[in-house]
């Protein structure tokens, strides 16, 4: 583990020159925002169009890093406030190292995952599937390069979740209610705790089996997580600015897809959008949306309209989202069975559900179906399988994310190396080989990849240059993986729903 740990520094560290999105320019902002001004200004702050929009508690967190940023006497001007942004060697290094160090809190979590193994796991396969955690080809990508703190939020959430394996519910609920507070995104997969904690924790269990409802429980519960919201949305509320906190929280002004179509459902009602407006213009259909024309993929995010097939209304992506959470049986199930198995799945197809119908999802929302499925992989041979394949195309959809020459060969060898290393060590600790889950149609879908990757990073550019059809390449990407996001949800609602996401002996009481 140990070891791990010091490889994966390693090459986080030997990515620092790396290639940075605007994320960087925004977070440190978020430093200079949080270390001049008071409280009561830094939801209202806008001298640089990357204004605060993350809960209080990361706005907490930005604080004390600023306050490093102080008390280490660096360069004066990353804690400036400024419209133009600022980037220096010295900014850089401090900014990566805080990402580096932030991300501790994932190597406890993967760690007391690995001291979690109990009759159902090995300790082998706790520790590969610690590893593939810590060294995760989506977190180098999303945080070391392009530059995020995914990696430290998904820490906290793994240590709720190894809480609730140890059956330490009560614990459970109050990390994750302090996750929310961190990023709001995870709101996605709050309904799957609400279900659970509700059945295993709330009610009293006779004989390993939830039975009489507990008043008292779901009052200290309750109250529990009322107090970590009244600590971090407290001052807010005191000073009437919580309506401004949500107003940056929750943009609904954006439109139903990101400026690169994050691979679900809707980029392939977008893609099929695009393909029949060049039949209908070969056929002199009538009738089509003009302002929709030529606007997707355009890099706009405000109203997303389509010209030949109806506009998404955000009502609809909520309804969809539910009925994608519900449908499938996901709560009634884990209702029934209030295992941490079944918790698990849910928490899955929670995230999956959202990520597929939701509005405006972001492409690095993927890693919250890709890390707590790694948490599955062991469960059985399916699960194997759907961990293998979303792995691969999830991580691999995120390489748009980083379009700069240099960035080609890192990612894609990253990506290679995990796949080669992590995939088959699991399947060896289950006796089995990877080539033997796949079916003959995953291994086509998957090697088409290759001839993917290859015309989008390589062949288009020689066939048209830079500056034609520059979209092309990213609209391939996010159709082709979104084919393979979306048979992996029905793959994994399917093995849900047959109980192949259980482990055939479930520990005394864990679960409760």
């Amino acid at each position: 583990m140990e070891s791990v740990v010091v490889v994966s520094t390693c090459i986080k560290a030997l990515l620092f020159p790396a290639y940075r999105s605007t994320d960087f320019e925004v977070h440190r902002n978020w430093l200079a925002i949080t270390h001049n001004l008071p409280l009561k200004e830094w939801y209202y702050e806008k001298t640089s169009q990357w204004t605060l929009d993350y809960p209080p508690f990361f706005a907490y967190f930005e604080y004390i890093i600023s306050r490093f940023a102080m008390l280490l006497g660096l360069d004066e001007r990353i804690l400036e406030l400024t419209e133009a942004g600022y980037s220096s060697d010295t900014t850089v290094w401090f900014q990566r190292s805080s990402v580096i160090l932030s991300e501790l809190v994932l190597v406890l979590a993967t760690w007391r995952w690995y001291k979690a193994a109990d009759s159902t796991v090995s300790r082998q396969q706790q520790l590969i599937i610690a590893a593939s955690l810590i060294m995760h080809p989506g977190l180098l990508i999303v945080d070391h390069i392009h530059f995020q703190y995914n990696g430290f939020m998904y820490g906290i959430m793994l240590l709720s979740i190894v809480e609730a394996k140890k059956g330490r519910l009560l614990i459970s609920g109050v990390i994750f209610a302090i996750l929310l507070n961190f990023k709001h995104i995870y709101l996605y997969i709050a309904p799957a705790y609400f279900f659970y904690l509700l059945r295993a924790y709330c009610f009293e269990t006779k004989n390993g089996h939830p039975s009489s409802f507990s008043i008292r429980r779901l009052v200290v519960l309750g109250a529990s997580v009322v107090a970590v919201f009244a600590l971090s949305l407290g001052p807010f509320v005191y000073m009437g600015q919580l309506p401004q906190v949500f107003a940056r929280l929750f943009p609904f002004t954006r439109g139903l897809c990101h400026a690169y179509w994050a691979p679900n459902f809707w980029a392939l009602w977008a893609g099929l959008d695009r393909a029949l407006i060049i039949v209908a213009k070969k056929y002199g259909w009538t009738g089509l949306n003009e302002a929709a024309l030529g606007a997707m993929t355009r890099g706009f995010v405000g109203d997303t309209e389509f010209a030949v097939l109806p506009s998404i209304a955000p009502m609809t992506t909520l309804i969809l989202t539910i009925l994608a959470q519900t449908a499938s049986l996901v709560f009634p199930r884990l209702w029934q069975r209030p295992t941490f198995d079944n918790f698990l799945a849910s928490l899955t197809l929670c995230g999956f559900a959202s990520f597929l119908f939701g509005w405006h999802v972001h492409e690095k929302a993927i890693l919250l179906i890709l890390i707590p499925i790694s948490l599955l992989a062991t469960k059985s041979q399916a699960s194997l399988r759907l961990f293998s394949i979303l792995s691969i195309v999830g991580c691999y959809s995120l390489f748009p994310l980083l379009f700069t020459l240099p960035e080609y060969p890192i990612k894609s060898l990253v990506l290679a190396l995990w796949t080669l290393v992590i995939l088959p060590m699991l399947a060896h600790s289950m006796n089995t080989t990877v080539t033997a889950v796949l079916t003959t149609l995953d291994k086509i879908y998957l090697a088409g990849l290759i001839p993917v990757h290859l015309y989008t990073s390589i062949g288009h550019y020689l066939l048209f240059g830079t500056h034609r059809l520059e979209f092309l390449p990213l609209m391939i990407i996010s159709y082709y993986t979104a084919i393979g996001v979306c048979w992996g949800w029905i793959g994994m609602v399917h093995a849900y729903l047959s109980g192949q996401l259980e482990s055939a002996i479930t520990p005394k009481e864990k679960a409760y």
